[in-house]
């Protein structure tokens, strides 16, 4: 029987994998890669670890955020969070902008920081060496490091987990990560001032979810990388807008072998979306709302083609955000103009529906006993309402499906365990 909030919150498909309740040298809380349920802490059953999910449940962005926090002034806000000031642009340095996966911009940005001296590192998420296909979250300190992480990565990763390292180094440290892991580090620098000391700014990426480890497999095998086939690389964005899906790979006799490339449309369309995790399908957030800057792609003005030079949609939600944004542009590590703050519904229209089919989505689970997410202040039934009418039949209409599909009742269970 579940004793404990963070194991519980796993059970009941709440959980979005961000890795802030891992955080301790002790391990009573790590992360795993489950191929199906995606990257999940586990908790000891011990004492001990049942007091290290007490307190780590206050951090979970997972179960709750509050909206009621943040600047809400109008109906764009409330859409997407605070919209102080809003750009399109792209980095100056052209390695970085045809690196990054539309135009570099979150890598520049964090470059400025650490060139400014307003931080001395940035934690991000690379690719892991071992095997590519998986993600893990490191603190570069330099613009190599920065590029390792360039481009998207469109598999689980938890670079919240890194909140303890943060914590214990006497340094400022930029925070890059995904709307639902930046929500956890404002939860988290809530209740730690000396954390919220050391983290001066935190970025988040815009994010239609998080695919698992089995879709990523399907576009290996769409990718024709043989089983037998040591992967070196796997590049889901970037090098060109929005840039191609590439694998690398050794063959058993040594013999090095690079894929055909296939489209963002493709891979993302056609594989990977449909493995996202069901929390991601009732995530209420998905452009960064809790950060000081999201950045996200301008589909309003799309590429010609797979690899032209990219552009970026920057959004400041915070005063200091604002600053360091325009400081960015006047020190030429940024190129980029004025947009107007109603650009980003025309920029991410998927998103603006998929937000709005949240309330049908979450009422639908609590009809049939199911818990959700509570994200206080933010107004979902309004956004509902203005739906058309078949919309709002298939938010109930598809969720009660895919409860029976995948029998969500029957709560999450990761394969690994801690004694």
């Amino acid at each position: 029987m579940t004793t404990d909030p963070i194991t519980s919150i796993v059970e009941k498909n709440l959980c979005t994998g961000c890795g802030a309740c891992a955080i301790g040298k002790d391990m009573l809380i790590r992360m795993v890669d489950d191929p199906e349920h995606g990257r999940r802490p586990v908790v000891s059953q011990t004492p001990q670890g049942l007091r290290a999910s007490q307190e780590a449940q206050k951090r979970c962005a997972g179960v709750s955020t509050d909206w009621g926090a943040l600047e809400i002034a109008d109906n764009i806000d409330q859409a997407w969070g605070p919209v102080r000031a809003v750009w399109q642009g792209y980095a100056q340095d052209d390695e970085i902008r045809h690196r990054g996966s539309s135009g570099g911009v979150v890598t520049a940005l964090a470059f400025h920081a650490m060139t400014s001296g307003i931080a001395s590192g940035v934690a991000h998420i690379v690719a892991r060496k071992d095997d590519p296909r998986l993600n893990e979250t490191v603190i570069s300190k330099d613009r190599a490091g920065l590029l390792r992480g360039a481009g998207s990565r469109y598999a689980q990763a938890s670079p919240a987990e890194v909140l303890d390292q943060i914590s214990e180094d006497d340094e400022a440290i930029v925070f890059i990560g995904k709307p639902c892991d930046v929500a956890s580090v404002y939860k988290a620098t809530e209740h730690n001032q000396e954390l919220a000391a050391r983290i001066p700014l935190t970025i988040a990426i815009f994010c239609a979810g998080a695919p698992n480890l089995a879709a990523t497999d399907s576009l290996l095998d769409r990718l024709s990388v043989p089983k037998d086939g040591k992967l070196t690389d796997l590049r889901y964005r970037g090098n060109g807008w929005p840039g191609l899906m590439q694998a690398w790979w050794d063959s058993s006799r040594g013999d090095q072998h690079v894929s055909e490339g296939i489209s963002y449309a493709e891979g993302w369309g056609a594989i990977l979306q449909a493995s996202r995790r069901w929390r991601c399908r009732i995530c209420a957030d998905h452009t960064g709302a809790f950060a000081d800057i999201s950045v996200g792609d301008p589909w309003h003005t799309p590429p010609n083609g797979n690899t032209d030079a990219g552009q970026s949609l920057i959004i400041a939600r915070t005063a200091r955000g604002q600053r360091f944004i325009e400081d960015a542009i006047n020190k030429g590590h940024v190129v980029a103009q004025p947009a107007g703050r109603d650009v980003i519904a025309r920029a991410q229209p998927n998103l603006l529906t998929t937000n709005s089919a949240v309330w049908g989505r979450r009422t639908a689970m609590r009809m049939v006993g199911l818990d959700t997410p509570k994200d206080k202040g933010q107004k979902l039934f309004s956004f509902w309402m203005s739906l058309p009418a078949k919309q709002k039949f298939q938010s109930f209409l598809g969720t009660w499906k895919r409860v029976i599909r995948e029998r969500l009742w029957r709560g999450v269970r990761i394969s690994e365990r801690l004694r």
